[in-house]
This record gives C-alpha cells, structure tokens and sequence, in this order.
C-alpha cells in the first residue's frame, strides 16, 4: 500500500504515522526492523507529498535518520536512512538542516567501507545543500569537496578508480551548478577536470562530465542588459542560434572564454560522438553517441540545450530548435531546453524517481526547482 500512489489518503496517513514513530523511538528496534521501517517511510513519501504529515515530526525525524547514517549497523540501514533523509528534504526544506547534517554526510563519505553508502552520501549532500539552507558560499565550498573527488579519481574520499563514486560527485557537482549565477572564477579549474575525466574508461563518468562542460558554456552566456549594443547580426552567431527557433528569445551574449584549448575539446567531444569499440555494448555506445552528439553541439553553440535539432517547420518554412520533452501526465509536455533544467530534472528524477511526476503537481518545492510552462496537448 505505501508504495501505491493511489493509495487512501486514510491507508498511507496511518501508515506514514507508524512508521514515524519507529524511526524516532529507536529502543529495542532491530536492524531489520530499522530497515523496514526507513524503507516504508521512504517508499510513502515519495510516492505521495506528505509535507503536512512530517512538518511537525522533523525536528525529531532528521536526528534519527542520522543517527541511522551514522551508526547503521548494516550498509542496507545506512542507505535507506540517506534515501529517506533526502526525500525528506525535498518534501519539507528547512534553512537550518544545512547545518544540522553537513558534517554527518561529510564523514561518511570520506571514511564508509560501503561504495554504495558513499554515493548516496554524495547524492543527499547535493540535496542538503539545495534544499537545506546552504548559503553561496558553503554551496561553493560543497562544489570545491565534490571537484577534489573528481580530480582525485575517487582517492580523496578512499574510492580510487571508483567510476560510480566520481560519477555521483559530477552529477551534484553540476546540480549545484544551476543555483550559482556568476562562475567565471570557477570555470577553469572545473573544466580542467572535467576534461579529463572525457579520458575515463567508464560511460557514465564520461557522460557526467560532459554535460557539467555543457552547462558550462551554457552558463558564459548571458541575456543582452538595456545599456548594451547588440552584436552583430551573424547567422553564424550564438544569438542568432537562439533566436532561430523562437524569434522571441533573449539575445544571449557571451561572457568569457570557457576553456582555450576548444579545438582539442570539439575534437575529444566528436570522437566520443562517433567511438566505435567492441569494449562497450551497444547500449553504452548509443548513450555516447546521443549525449556527446548534443555536448558537441553546444560546445560550438552554447545557446543551444540538449536534444537539439535544427529542423524546418514545413507550413511556415521557419527553422526551430525540436528539443526534449518530458510528459506530465494527461496535463501536457515538458520542454527541457537548457542543461541548467536537465540537470535540476535529472536531480529529482534521481530522488524522487517515479514520485516525481506526483511532487511536480503538488510539491510547490519541485516546481519551484523546475519552473518551466507546460505545453497542453
């Protein structure tokens, strides 16, 4: 019943309350007990948006879910607690729980034995530091943790050479990314990284840094000010790219180099595009070649979002941008044309997985996170 969306209001009420209950009165609970109970409050919360149902519990529900992040006593009961923590989150932000689980999530990335542990660590640390009141400057600070992983392969955090942890810490890296407005600064060092990582033997590392490049030269872009000129009407332009497929679109103008060498970047970026290996299966290669096919494009035109295609509408003759769309239900379609979206969309999908569609209708939070008009169909 907890894991039904259609659940009874009256079912899942009761249910969500028991297990509430279990989760914060710890005495003579066993470890299987724990990792029921973590598990069911995750599975109800997800699937329905309980915000008013934790409200007045959470000031005693983070303390025990950290203490079962703390001292789970099996990888299971760490995990769950970690899911559980960011769900949380998401349902019912506080400025105060930044605070309250930075350090917690922190050592247990650095010094878990479980991998799996750590990834999750790193996903609710991402969520925390959106979600949980982080200022600026800590969620620089948080990205600045995440880019030493990265650099490091892992071995800052006692992962070497793990693909799924340095994957995890891209991802949050670049979810964090989309919050933070002005990022000249910290473009070179991040790209040096990531541009690395292109090199990896792993798909998912190499697709994760990649789109954090794409958000990149998303990001050196910017809208044209009042007191400004515009530039050059070039077809070849990016604000000509823009504009192409919605005349109504801002002129977009670029800020900064993002990374000198681009010739040997397009040149990387076309080779994953085009790899052919009998190392990768066939699935791996499709997913390469879609993804880098897109970060290329933008790589060359940053105005232009994932999905990309610049097509002709037959009736008026006009080019458009056809891009990606993500279906609401009956309610109509999505568009995620920029990669600030795909990464924020990427991020709740990661949390909430087949909640999210629930919490975009009802969770003021999420759509707050994704703000983007729906197409009715």
């Amino acid at each position: 019943m907890s894991e039904d969306a259609d659940a009874p209001p009256d079912a899942w009420r009761m249910e969500l309350s028991d297990r509430m209950e279990q989760i914060i009165d710890r005495k003579r609970s066993s470890v299987q007990g724990r990792e029921e109970s973590l598990s069911a409050y995750t599975h109800i919360i997800t699937a329905q948006f309980a915000q008013p149902e934790i409200h007045s519990k959470l000031g005693e529900l983070v303390p025990a879910l950290l203490k079962s992040v703390k001292g789970g006593a099996s990888e299971k009961e760490t995990v769950v607690a970690l899911k559980a923590l960011a769900v949380t989150l998401i349902t019912d932000p506080s400025d105060t729980i930044y605070d309250a689980v930075y350090q917690s999530l922190k050592q247990t990335i650095s010094d878990s034995e479980s991998t799996l542990a750590k990834i999750a660590a790193i996903h609710t640390l991402g969520t925390a530091t959106f979600y949980g009141g982080a200022s600026e400057e800590e969620t620089q600070d948080v990205m600045d943790y995440l880019l030493e992983i990265i650099e490091s392969d892992g071995n800052s955090v006692d992962a070497a050479d793990n693909g799924e942890v340095v994957t995890a810490a891209l991802e949050e890296w670049g979810f964090l990314a989309t919050q933070l407005e002005d990022m000249e600064d910290s473009t070179e060092p991040a790209m040096d990284a990531f541009v690395e990582q292109l090199e990896s033997s792993d798909p998912s590392v190499q697709i994760a840094a990649g789109e954090n490049i794409a958000l990149l030269y998303e990001k050196s872009h910017t809208e044209l000010e009042d007191d400004e000129d515009a530039p050059p009407n070039d077809s070849d332009s990016d604000s000509d790219a823009s504009s192409a497929s919605d005349p109504n679109a801002p002129v977009m103008v670029k800020r900064y180099t993002v990374y000198r060498r681009e010739d040997q970047l397009k040149h990387t970026l076309e080779s994953l595009a085009n790899l052919s290996t009998r190392r990768l299966s066939k699935k791996d290669k499709k997913s390469l070649h879609t993804n880098f096919a897109d970060i290329l494009n933008s790589v060359a035109n940053p105005t232009r979002g994932p999905r990309y295609q610049n097509a002709v509408n037959q009736e008026t003759g006009k080019r458009y941008g056809s891009r990606m769309t993500v279906r609401i239900h009956k309610a109509g379609e999505m568009r995620i044309d920029r990669w600030w979206k795909l990464h924020r969309l990427k991020a709740l999908r990661r949390v909430l997985q087949g909640g999210f569609v629930n919490h975009y209708e009802h969770n003021e939070v999420v759509f707050d996170s994704l703000p983007i008009m729906i197409a009715r169909k």
